[in-house]
């Protein structure tokens, strides 16, 4: 009897693990990815939409505004001087545009303020110098001083991102901060300082380097036939500092519409893969939002047929058409994505892709 509560007790004790009660862990799920729940929420039709930045007339909100954003869902738009009257006005413009559009996102509102010639409203607003002339004070203080201006100026009416500064090298005119390409690196780089002290979100434009254009692209397409040695050197230096030492998620880069011949003879820098996916996206390790030039300047429309240009930008590796103009146009753009995606020539997979930066872009805002 006694031998046999002693074997009863040794069994207790290794039945209970010498005494100690081992609670049974649950599962613990990671926390929900917001950026991939909203993702999840979207229709088709508004991720297409969020890849559409486009231009609107008047200075109210108007029908066909409404119109345009409720059927079509765009994700952002583009302020002109057709807009701009007041501060007041145009703050009120922009917060009515944003309750009209009624969308899971918020709307990018866009300007160009780079200071200088390229300046809105400059009736009520105090226009920054030229980027020339802040390149020649030799003080990188000043381009984060008035990149912080410009950023205080577009808060207050109702902006929340610039496509500005110019990162171009020796620009014919006097938007660039000059021709020597690591001072034109330090000073962007010092404009970048300034957007992100003030929370703004910017643009680096236009990749990779229009400053040897010599033909507007506004108006017809112009080739750079410098070697790929050439570019990296004289071109890529203030791309390169900016995308390797800030957060790519808060700034854009705007792709131009000249052609480089030594990376893609054929396409435009705005739908060449070679440019946007093996040189931005790959080589450089840009990871952010990429927006095209206006697609409705002549430099591309006149030698693309514009039912095919959001198309060939998202193949080529592009997030965002820019078409600032001409609604028929916009929705032409729109639809030519929608219905390639229907089709299978664009999956919904590389939908989700630069729709999945637009939202990350857009949690800063």
């Amino acid at each position: 009897m006694k031998k046999f509560f002693m074997m009863m007790c040794a069994l207790m004790i290794l039945m209970t693990g010498c005494g100690e009660v081992k609670e049974v862990q649950a599962d613990v799920l990671p926390p929900p990815n917001p950026i991939e729940e909203k993702l999840n929420s979207m229709t088709l039709e508004e991720k297409v939409g969020q890849m559409v930045m486009v231009g609107v007339y008047g200075t109210e909100l108007n029908e066909d505004i409404i119109y345009s954003l409720n059927n079509f869902h765009f994700g952002g738009v583009i302020f002109f001087d057709r807009n701009l009257e007041s501060v007041a006005q145009a703050k009120k413009f922009a917060n009515d545009i944003e309750a009209a559009a009624n969308q899971k996102v918020p709307l990018f509102f866009a300007i160009d303020e780079e200071g200088g010639r390229v300046a809105r409203g400059r009736d009520f607003l105090e226009v920054a110098p030229s980027q020339e002339s802040i390149g020649q004070s030799g003080d990188q203080a000043n381009a984060t001083y008035w990149a912080k201006h410009n950023a205080t100026i577009l808060k207050s009416i109702g902006m929340n991102i610039n496509f500005a500064p110019v990162a171009d090298v020796g620009s014919r005119d006097t938007r660039s901060f000059g021709g020597d390409p690591q001072l034109v690196a330090q000073f962007v780089d010092a404009a970048a300082n300034g957007y992100e002290v003030e929370n703004f979100l910017y643009t680096l434009k236009h990749f990779p380097g229009i400053g040897k254009s010599k033909i507007d692209p506004h108006k017809e397409v112009s080739s750079v036939e410098d070697s790929k040695a050439v570019l990296d050197a004289e071109d890529l230096p203030p791309f390169k500092k900016v995308i390797r030492e800030h957060d790519n998620s808060k700034f854009m880069i705007m792709v131009g519409h000249l052609r480089y011949d030594a990376l893609d003879p054929v396409n435009s820098a705005s739908l060449s893969p070679a440019v946007m996916t093996g040189l931005l996206r790959n080589e450089l390790g840009f990871s952010g939002v990429v927006i095209t030039d206006d697609l409705e300047m002549g430099a591309i429309k006149n030698n693309t047929d514009l039912s095919n240009l959001g198309v060939q930008m998202i193949l080529a590796g592009g997030d965002i058409a820019l078409v600032c103009h001409n609604y028929e146009s916009q929705q032409i753009v729109y639809h030519s994505i929608l219905a390639a995606v229907h089709s299978g020539k664009i999956s919904e997979a590389r939908i989700n892709e630069s729709v999945r930066r637009i939202l990350n872009m857009k949690a800063h805002l």
